[in-house]
Formats: structure tokens, C-alpha cells, sequence
């Protein structure tokens, strides 16, 4: 009977794990740094952002699907830490970038960060990630298998 419990107890504790490693499968690549995103692909959860967060681990980010390529203006309401917004089009190509953006806490009066061209994938992290892995724009964002990206005409735009 202890053997078949050690076993029982086995299962468990293998299926937890399991469990704490399919949440580090949700990850990007950027100029060969790896960070591990939550991610926004709904209305609410693209709202939501990072509000109200007094932190971003090192090493992590949130990814912004949008349904649709088209332009794209981010911007820091009720967020607490500065951070560089990444604007990607359909192919998956740097073509903004928005570098240590301040917190705000002004409400509506802070002000929008616009994309420079169509973008369909936004990219939050620290303030100096950008800088500190040399980024430019056209560099190509590596996505995951694990994190599900809706198909798309690539040809539309907002």
C-alpha cells in the first residue's frame, strides 16, 4: 500500500509540475533574449495591460495579439513602471519602437504612443530591454508554438 501511495503522490506531483512548466512555454525571442509573456488577445485583456503592476520581473514582457494589422497608439494610464513598446506587423518585423515610456498616472490626460506604421503584435518590457540588446527596427519577433495567434489577412489594415 505505501508503494501504490509514493506512486499516487508521484502522478500528483508530476501533473503540478507540469502545470508550472506549460506556463514558461508562453515565450517570445527578440535578438536572441528570451522572455516569458502574458498574453493579451482579447478586448479586456488587451485593456487591462500592465495597470496598477508595481513591477516587471527581468526577463518578462506582455505580448499584444490584435485581431487585425493596422495602426496601433499604446498608452501608460494607471501604469506604475516605465516600459519600451514594441509594434510588430504581420510578419512578425520590428517596425516601431517606443523606448522608456514613463509611468502615468494622469487617467485620461496621459498621452498616446503611437506606432510609426501597421502593427498587429505590441511588445511591453522593462524600459532598456530595447536598448540593452541593441534592437532595430525589422528585427523579427520569434512567437512561441504554444501561444495561439489567430489567423489573419495579411493585406488588411485599420
Amino acid at each position: 500500500m505505501a508503494h501504490a501511495g509514493r506512486m499516487a503522490l508521484g502522478v500528483v506531483m508530476g501533473l503540478l509540475l507540469s502545470g508550472c512548466a506549460s506556463g514558461m512555454d508562453r515565450w517570445v525571442e527578440l535578438e536572441g533574449a528570451r522572455y516569458q509573456v502574458e498574453v493579451a488577445a482579447d478586448a479586456a485583456s488587451r485593456a487591462q495591460g500592465l495597470m496598477y503592476r508595481d513591477s516587471l520581473e527581468d526577463g518578462h514582457g506582455m505580448l499584444f495579439i490584435h485581431d487585425q494589422q493596422g495602426p496601433q497608439a499604446y498608452w501608460m494610464k494607471n501604469t506604475r513602471i516605465p516600459l519600451d513598446i514594441l509594434y510588430f506587423d504581420n510578419e512578425r518585423r520590428l517596425v516601431s519602437q517606443q523606448r522608456d515610456v514613463p509611468p502615468c498616472s494622469a487617467g485620461d490626460r496621459c498621452p498616446p504612443y503611437p506606432s510609426e506604421a501597421p502593427a498587429r503584435f505590441v511588445l511591453e518590457l522593462n524600459a532598456g530591454q530595447a536598448a540593452q540588446i541593441g534592437l532595430r527596427n525589422g528585427a523579427v519577433l520569434v512567437i512561441s508554438p504554444s501561444i495561439t495567434v489567430p489567423e489573419t489577412n495579411a493585406h488588411t489594415e485599420r
